[in-house]
């Protein structure tokens, strides 16, 4: 009677596990799998059958776990069967090697696969236009820059919805890490390098948008928003931002640089339209121009 009892115990535990990680997946966001981009649905995708893939060993192991501690404990007063024969089953070995050298083999495929499908480097296929925006990590701010516009903004991206846009990512500060959760996933942003990142955001909505790589005293505060908007709202914020009073110039920038917290949305109009490669390239200088050139061309190469 008390085995079935602690039996009918264990499965309302369960039971209730299940139902309350159901109503909170519910209730609450969970930024990575409300997706509401290309690359973070596929991303979600993956997690899910990463998960549900790994759960075809956790299960029965804990299943097993449990089974065997009952079965072999003190308080089981029930004799168990002699079976000398199981040591060295063929059968037995088989199943318990392999089912996760299977699931090993399947895990490859799945990361060989998705490891080309999501290179953060790969253009996404469109008909439209890419957006092109260069963003560059600072103490403790993020400086978004868009040279085909002529416009540049901190801590505020505004993008347009169902348009692919094209990502180039620096530090001018400690190595950082951009994401937007809800968007895609976080790439480094490292100084002296350019690395990318391709998405496009399928709906209109403000994502949260953070580093996820602790770089200091304001790490806390080095959040910004990822505005999608229609086509026309995104025209209308380029216009605006285009008669701005702020001008981003070396000397804007040569402030902006300086280290601060919780620093306010602001926009510029852009007046040095090589600024995200003077960034890059001000820490590949070693004061020797011949030297600096053919470091150039060997970063331009990397980068094709």
């Amino acid at each position: 009677m008390r085995s079935k009892q602690k039996l009918l115990g264990i499965v309302l535990l369960v039971v209730l596990v299940v139902a309350a990680s159901a109503w909170g997946l519910s209730h609450y966001n969970f930024a990575v799998l409300n997706p509401a981009g290309v690359m973070a649905q596929k991303e979600r995708q993956l997690m899910i059958i990463a998960s549900l893939l790994s759960l075809l060993v956790v299960v029965p192991v804990f299943i097993l776990l449990g089974t065997f501690a009952w079965k072999y404990s003190e308080r089981n007063q029930k004799p168990g069967k002699y079976q000398p024969e199981l040591d060295g089953n063929r059968k037995l070995e088989a199943i318990w090697w392999g089912v996760p050298a299977l699931l090993l083999i399947v895990f490859s495929a799945i990361i060989w696969r998705s490891s080309h499908a999501l290179d953060p480097f790969k253009p996404l296929d469109s008909t439209k236009t890419p957006v092109r925006v260069q963003v560059v990590s600072l103490e403790w701010k993020w400086l978004f820059i868009y040279p085909d516009e002529g416009v540049a903004s901190v801590n505020a991206l505004p993008l347009p919805v169902d348009r692919p846009v094209n990502f180039e990512i620096t530090s001018d500060a400690p190595m950082n890490s951009f994401w937007i959760p809800q968007l895609s996933g976080q790439i480094y942003a490292m100084s002296g390098m350019s690395t990318k990142l391709h998405i496009e955001a399928n709906k209109i909505g403000s994502y949260d948008g953070r580093s996820a790589n602790i770089s200091g005293e304001g790490f806390a505060g080095m959040t910004f928003k990822a505005n999608v908007m229609s086509q026309h709202d995104y025209d209308a914020w380029v216009a605006q931002a285009s008669s701005s009073q702020g001008v981003l110039n070396q000397a804007t920038y040569d402030q902006l640089v300086l280290p601060s917290q919780n620093v306010k949305p602001v926009s510029y109009v852009l007046a040095k339209h090589d600024l995200y490669d003077t960034i890059v390239m001000k820490y590949m200088s070693h004061g020797d121009t011949e030297t600096d050139t053919g470091m150039a061309h060997d970063m331009a190469g990397m980068e094709m």
